[in-house]
């Protein structure tokens, strides 16, 4: 089942504030995303359901298995487009903003292409 674009949005940001914080609650989701708390309440059921988020004892948002692998995948897409368009001369906060939205549309192989570019000019 492919997920759509908001549900890999979630996945991103719950691996981003895991990273940064330690640990991520729905408050903490609808914080960075500027969201209310039903919708992020609503997103966390269906991703629960779809096997890619789980709670804990806690409340803590936890990512299973193929959650943390869709949200890798979408993060490392972000980075690495934001870095092609920064390299381009777009300023980083549109570059980051303009990624977020290109991660989610991609081709694997245009992805795959722009990747090898931003490896090779790193080595440069």
């Amino acid at each position: 089942m492919k997920i759509q674009e908001s549900g890999e949005n979630y996945l991103e940001t719950i691996l981003v504030l895991k990273e940064r914080n330690g640990c991520v609650r729905a408050v903490d989701i609808a914080n960075e995303l500027n969201f209310s708390k039903p919708s992020v309440s609503k997103a966390m059921s269906v991703l629960k359901e779809a096997g890619h988020v789980k709670v804990d004892r806690l409340n803590q948002i936890l990512l299973t298995e193929t959650g943390r692998e869709i949200a890798e995948k979408i993060y490392e897409r972000h980075l690495i487009l934001t870095e092609y368009l920064v390299s381009l001369g777009v300023d980083e906060e549109i570059a980051s903003k303009d990624a977020c939205k290109i991660e989610h549309i991609i081709s694997v192989e245009s992805f795959e292409k722009i990747k090898e570019l931003v490896e090779k000019n790193r080595k440069n």
